[in-house]
């Protein structure tokens, strides 16, 4: 029903109710002391759905189809986890000389989380049984290179390796740093994302099918019916609550026995539930790497223009790069010359989701490469981008973030041994709801 605000005419009672509208214009009151009979529609799309007719029944047979769809997509993700207990996996050869010298050609010291990572991975991928671990760590804490190691592995023992990432952005990056870490070795990698040309697109898909191609990096795509792989053994899923539990079952589905290793900063209850119950094995990289200074921090008021320009300028003076996120396509050039007003010698570039994919790119290339000074862009930013020189972000309209996104938005900076800053900006003189306040203060504390 259309909810038509309250109504307190009810034969003179002293008390409101809510009036309802249904298909046809009928209404119906409903007394407030009774709101908890009262829900509001939260349906995906966000389109408006069609109004029943009071008392056809319609909801009730909507609302059982629906329990049962989800009573089947329960009990089939319940069958796949046993298929996976029962069905023998592949047991993967031990790790050789060639893993041991991959290992060591990292550049940084490992620290003790991530060696115990590397441990528990190896002895999962040793087992005659298809792994299924959760990789939780920090922003930054190393989770990239230990999918490295594992997709190395997969890769020794002849098998196809799937790499799974929410946003083409983040496909591409990914792309560029696999390249450079496999350098030295014979890997044949792939991309599959829209911002990839179809002659490439079909290069890869018959790499994928004759077993041409080692390892592919892609967004959902990967899930396409005509993505097929000769011989797949490991799934390595990024940032997994950007995936809905369809898509990662899907993935299962596909492959009941192979291995899958889920990296995440943020996990989804759900997921952490099923690890906490012992369905999936966790592995939590909790040190920080040597030199990594924590994040500061710190909420201000949207008006303040002098410390925004103080603080772009800042970041400027010691060679560094800003992210100004502005979650508004409408507005976003607005914000971008406003910035170009602030700081004139700056070179202001804007990047967002509904650009075309090449002039997307183009932007991204112009900034990882340093050619520009600060990216204002929208959340297209927050899933996994590193840009070691880009330490200081600015986020405005800061409490329409959830608080995963808060999290993931300021682990965009401080990835190097420079000092991140992260300015969280509201607006002045408007109430904030309390769950928003609460998310606003975790970050900062």
């Amino acid at each position: 029903a259309l909810f038509r605000g309250l109504d307190a005419t009810e034969g003179g009672s002293s008390q409101d109710f809510i009036l309802l509208e249904f298909d046809g214009g009928a209404e119906l009151k409903v007394p407030v002391s009774r709101v908890d009979l009262v829900e509001r529609f939260i349906g995906a799309g966000g389109a408006n759905p069609e109004l029943d007719r009071l008392g056809s029944g319609a909801f009730e047979r909507r609302r059982s189809k629906v329990e049962a769809a989800v009573e089947d997509l329960a009990a089939e993700m319940i069958e796949i986890q046993a298929k996976r207990e029962a069905v023998p996996g592949f047991a993967f050869p031990e790790p050789d000389k060639d893993q041991i010298e991959f290992e060591a050609s990292f550049p940084w010291e490992d620290t003790p989380d991530q060696a115990q990572g590397t441990r528990e991975i190896h002895a999962d991928l040793s087992l005659p049984r298809a792994m299924d671990r959760l990789l939780c760590g920090d922003v930054g804490y190393g989770k990239t290179e230990l999918a490295a190691r594992a997709a190395f592995r997969a890769i020794l023992a002849g098998k196809q390796v799937a790499l799974l990432v929410p946003t083409t952005v983040l496909a591409e990056q990914h792309w560029r740093s696999f390249q450079q870490r496999f350098a030295d070795w014979p890997v044949e990698i792939g991309l599959l994302s829209r911002l990839v040309t179809p002659q490439r697109k079909r290069e890869t898909l018959a790499g994928l099918a004759d077993g041409s191609v080692d390892l592919v990096i892609g967004t959902h795509r990967i899930l396409s019916k005509d993505v097929n792989f000769a011989d797949l053994g490991l799934v390595i899923i990024d940032e997994e609550q950007r995936f809905g539990v369809r898509h990662k079952e899907l993935l299962k589905q596909k492959r009941a026995q192979v291995d899958v290793l889920t990296l995440t900063a943020t996990p989804v209850p759900r997921t952490l539930h099923m690890a906490m119950a012992g369905i999936r094995d966790i592995t939590s990289l909790s040190t920080a790497p040597v030199g990594r200074q924590e994040v500061h921090t710190e909420i201000r008021y949207d008006d303040e223009s002098a410390m925004v320009t103080e603080v772009l300028r800042r970041e400027l003076a010691r060679g560094g790069q800003v992210f100004f996120l502005h979650n508004r396509v409408k507005s976003l050039e607005l914000m971008a010359e406003r910035l170009r007003r602030m700081v004139p010698e700056a070179k202001v570039v804007t990047g967002h989701g509904q650009m075309e994919p090449k002039e997307l790119e183009k932007v991204m290339l112009q900034f990882v490469r340093g050619k520009a000074d600060i990216l204002c862009a929208t959340t297209i930013i927050e899933s996994g981008l590193d840009i070691p020189n880009a330490n200081t972000i600015l986020v405005d309209q800061a409490q329409r973030h959830g608080l995963a996104d808060l999290h993931q938005l300021r682990g965009r900076v401080g990835r190097s041994a420079k000092r991140g800053y992260s300015y969280l900006m509201i607006p002045r003189g408007k109430p904030l709801p309390l769950d928003a306040r609460t998310r606003l203060k975790a970050p900062e504390e």
